[in-house]
């Protein structure tokens, strides 16, 4: 068998093979909980980033 047809039919099971393949699974739910929310109050009595710039 010349080598062209053994080419081409290891093209065709590679891509029959990619085609049957699975896709990768999707990561999981964030379970860590959201940070806390910090009010005015909070962050004059024990200091706090100063506060974000308008957002245009």
């Amino acid at each position: 068998m010349s080598p062209l047809p053994r080419l081409a039919l290891a093209a065709l099971v590679a891509a029959a093979l990619a085609a049957c393949s699975q896709a990768p699974a999707a990561p999981g739910p964030e379970l860590s909980p959201p940070p806390p929310r910090v009010d005015a109050k909070t962050q004059l009595e024990y200091g706090g980033p100063p506060p974000r710039g308008p957002r245009y």
